[in-house]
């Protein structure tokens, strides 16, 4: 049975974004799981009903498992959601997951400016509001210790010859908006880390490739494992992340991409076996 009072995240307040979903959900799961009290958050009502339920589900003696609609493109939403914490005893850790990779997104000519915009203002503005809101919160709760963990992704290390220039754009900023965060609030215990998964076995990803088996292979191919990522592997990485475990970790670029960063030629051989995701699975 799990406990109220015992695991790696117990008695800490947590919000996450895009929490409907791939990763969110996997967070939301194993932030449950491990003691925390959980707003999950996401643009879509019907989609949170459906991933609480689902949390519960799994983790019945969660301690609070609550949800939250926002756009976090809007300050103003990001805010209220944050401040809404203040009656839990205040916000401890936030996972600014929240994201957008839209399928006209394209190269420097092909881009269409409302793409660029759209995704900067979700991708970037989401983050930085997330992030801003979170130390106001951490300060006016009078916290000595915090960590947000903020969604970048592998594609701002390593260039694609397959673009979508807006969304690797956007990843970029936020690792450069994260390292910076993370100097400048140190001396006041708030950790800013940066999650940055390989294309993963997300719905995100798998609507954008579709039927397209050319486009699928060429992405396949770059990973020494010969599979995409699972979003239960990034959740146990943003689970570290967000405990005291990871006390001295700041400003870390985490990338969980199987090896694929550091490949130059793949190995062979079948696929690795990929681990469920526990979003699929009717218990723990």
């Amino acid at each position: 049975m799990a406990s109220e009072t015992k695991g790696r995240l117990a008695g800490k307040n947590a919000i996450i974004t895009g929490g409907a979903g791939g990763i969110g959900l996997e967070t939301s799961i194993l932030f449950a799981k491990e003691g925390a009290s959980v707003l999950v958050v996401d643009i879509s009502g019907p989609a949170l009903e459906k991933a609480k339920a689902k949390v519960l589900q799994l983790v019945p003696h969660a301690k609070r498992v609550e949800t939250a609609t926002c756009d976090v493109s809007k300050e103003d939403q990001v805010k209220a959601t944050i401040e809404s914490l203040d009656s839990w005893g205040g916000l401890d850790v936030i996972f600014n997951n929240a994201g957008i990779m839209h399928a006209r997104d394209d190269d420097a000519v092909g881009t269409p400016e409302d793409i660029w915009d759209l995704t900067m203002s979700i991708n970037v503005k989401g983050v930085w509001y997330g992030c801003k809101h979170a130390v106001l919160a951490l300060r006016r709760n009078k916290k000595t210790k915090g960590s947000i963990i903020n969604t970048a992704s592998v594609v701002a290390l390593v260039g694609s010859a397959t673009p979508q220039l807006a969304y690797t754009a956007s990843k970029g900023a936020v690792l450069a908006l994260t390292r910076e965060l993370a100097v400048v609030h140190a001396r006041e215990g708030f950790r800013f880390n940066s999650l940055c998964p390989a294309p993963l076995n997300t719905p995100l990803l798998q609507d954008w490739l579709g039927d397209d088996a050319p486009k699928r292979a060429r992405r396949e191919i770059h990973f020494p494992t010969g599979r995409f990522g699972e979003a239960v592997e990034q959740a146990q990485a943003v689970l570290f992340l967000a405990s005291d475990e990871a006390g001295f970790v700041n400003g870390h670029d985490m990338v969980v991409d199987g090896g694929m960063s550091k490949a130059y030629v793949t190995a062979e051989g079948p696929a690795l076996p990929a681990p469920t995701n526990n979003a699929l699975k009717n218990e723990l």
